[in-house]
C-alpha cells in the first residue's frame, strides 16, 4: 500500500538550470508527484527565470553566491533555513540531496535529521573524480583546465570540498550511488565504516520526449528530412530513415568542457572520412571551448565535416538524437553519464567509453566500447558500426528496449519510493 509523503528535493539544479542533476531532479519530482507524493523542490535562483511548474510539485528558489565550488556552501546554508522553514509550515517527511551540488558540514547533517526529517543523499559522482577526470583528459591532449574557471576551481580545491562528501556518506540515513562504479568510487575514497548503506540506483530518461523515429507519421518524417538537409546528410536513404546511408550523421553531446573528450574526437575524424568521406559530426553543448573545437577542425581540415550547436531545445535535441546514425561519447570521467542513455531511448546505436560506469549500461547488444583516449580504437569502432547499417539498426531497437525495462523515471520514483519509507524506519 502507497503511504504518501512529503519529500524535500534538494537539488542545485533545476530547470530552468538545465545539466545532468537538472534534468534528473525535474522528472523524478514529476514521477513522485504523480505517483500521490507532495514534492517541494528546494534550488538555486536563476536570474529572474522561474521554474517551470509541475502538478503537485512546489519550488522554493533560494540565494547563493555565484563563486565556483563556493555556491555550494552559500546554497547549502540557504536550503538549511528554507527546509527548517517548510517544516514548520508543513511536515517534511523524508529529505533527498542531490550531491555534490550541495555542501554540508556533519553538524548540520544531524541537526537536520534531529529537527527535521531522515536524509537519503544521491551520490552523482565526486568533486575528486571529476578533478581525475581532468587530469586524465590533459594527459590525453584536451583543452587547458585554466581557460575555464569552473574546472580551475575543482583543480585547486576539490581536495577540500570532499570533506563534504565525506560528511554525506558518513552522515545521511541511506546513500544512493547512481551507478556501481560511482560507489566503488566513494568506497575506496573515503573509507566509510563496514556498515554503511549504500544502494545503487542508475538515472533514467524521459522515454516519452526521447523516442525513435516514426516513419509512418508524415509530420515526424518531415522534421527528420529537415534535419538530414540541415548538415548536408541527405542521400536518399539518409531522407528515407534508412540506416545504409552514404551520408552518416554522427552526433557528439554534453559540455564543451576538456574531460568529454571532444579534442579525441575530432582527431579521430580523418580516420573516420578516409572511410566515410561524407560523414558528418554535430556536436551539441554550451562551453568555454568552442572556439578552441572549431580552430582544431580546421587545422585537421575538416571543418567542413564538423557543426557545433550550443542553443538547442530540448525538442531539437531530442529530434538530432533519432535522426542521427550513431552517438558518440567519449567521456573521461562520469558518475553514471545520461547521453548514452538518452541515444539508446531515441533508438540510436552508441559508441562511448570501456571505462568508469558507461559499460554497466552500453554493451555490443546496443553499440561499441573503445578504449579510453585511443583515437585509432575510437575510430575502428565507429567506422564498424558505420559499416554494418542493418546490424546498428538491431542495436538501436535493443537499445530502446532496455531503456523501456531499465531507465525511466518510473523506475526511479519506484525505487526512490521504498528507499525513503527505509530512511523514515531506519
Amino acid at each position: 500500500m502507497l503511504i504518501e509523503m512529503h519529500v524535500a528535493l534538494v537539488s542545485g539544479e533545476y530547470p530552468p538550470r538545465w545539466g545532468g542533476i537538472g534534468s534528473v531532479s525535474f522528472h523524478l519530482a514529476a514521477s513522485l508527484a504523480r505517483r500521490g507524493h507532495q514534492v517541494t523542490v528546494i534550488t538555486r535562483k536563476n536570474r529572474g527565470k522561474r521554474a517551470p511548474r509541475q502538478e503537485g510539485v512546489n519550488v522554493i528558489e533560494v540565494g547563493w553566491a555565484p563563486i565556483p565550488m563556493q555556491f555550494t556552501r552559500s546554497y547549502g546554508k540557504k536550503a538549511l533555513k528554507a527546509l527548517k522553514t517548510l517544516h514548520r509550515q508543513q511536515r517534511v517527511d523524508v529529505i533527498h540531496l542531490l550531491l555534490p551540488l550541495i555542501s554540508w558540514t556533519r553538524k548540520q547533517y544531524k541537526t537536520m535529521i534531529r529537527d527535521v526529517a531522515p536524509i537519503v543523499s544521491t551520490l552523482n559522482g565526486s568533486w575528486l573524480g571529476e578533478r581525475e577526470g581532468m587530469k586524465l583528459a590533459a594527459k590525453h591532449r584536451e583543452a587547458a583546465t585554466w581557460k575555464n574557471p569552473n574546472d580551475l576551481a575543482i583543480l585547486l580545491s576539490g581536495g577540500w570540498f570532499s570533506r563534504f562528501e565525506r560528511s554525506g556518506i558518513l552522515e545521511s540515513n541511506l546513500c544512493v550511488a547512481i551507478s556501481e562504479s560511482t560507489k566503488s568510487e566513494f568506497l575506496s575514497r573515503y573509507r566509510p565504516p563496514v556498515d554503511w548503506r549504500c544502494e545503487v540506483v542508475r538515472w533514467g530518461v524521459d522515454e516519452k520526449v526521447l523516442h525513435p523515429l516514426d516513419r509512418d507519421n508524415e509530420e515526424v518524417q518531415l522534421r527528420h528530412e529537415e534535419t538530414r538537409k540541415q548538415y548536408d546528410s541527405a542521400d536518399e536513404a539518409a531522407l528515407s530513415a534508412e540506416p545504409d546511408t552514404d551520408t552518416p550523421l554522427l552526433l557528439a553531446v554534453g559540455r564543451l568542457v576538456a574531460r568529454k573528450g571532444y579534442r579525441l574526437l575530432l582527431r579521430t575524424m580523418p580516420e573516420i572520412l578516409e572511410k566515410n568521406p561524407n560523414a558528418k559530426l554535430v556536436i551539441v553543448g554550451r562551453g568555454h571551448m568552442r572556439k578552441t573545437l572549431l580552430k582544431q577542425a580546421k587545422n585537421l581540415g575538416i571543418e567542413k565535416s564538423v557543426y557545433i550547436e550550443s542553443s538547442l531545445s530540448f525538442e531539437e535535441l531530442a529530434q538530432l538524437y533519432r535522426s542521427a546514425d550513431l552517438v558518440i561519447y567519449p567521456s573521461y570521467y562520469e558518475g553514471q553519464g545520461l547521453i548514452p542513455l538518452e541515444a539508446m531511448a531515441s533508438g540510436t546505436a552508441v559508441v562511448t567509453v570501456n571505462n568508469g560506469p558507461l559499460p554497466e549500461m552500453v554493451d555490443s547488444s546496443v553499440g561499441s566500447l573503445f578504449i579510453l583516449g585511443d583515437s585509432k580504437d575510437l575510430a575502428v569502432k565507429v567506422n564498424d558500426e558505420l559499416a554494418n547499417p542493418q546490424q546498428r539498426r538491431v542495436k538501436g531497437l535493443a537499445g530502446r528496449d532496455k531503456i523501456l525495462d531499465m531507465y525511466t523515471y518510473d523506475h526511479n520514483a519506484t525505487a526512490y519510493e521504498k528507499l525513503y519509507e527505509e530512511a523514515r524506519v531506519s
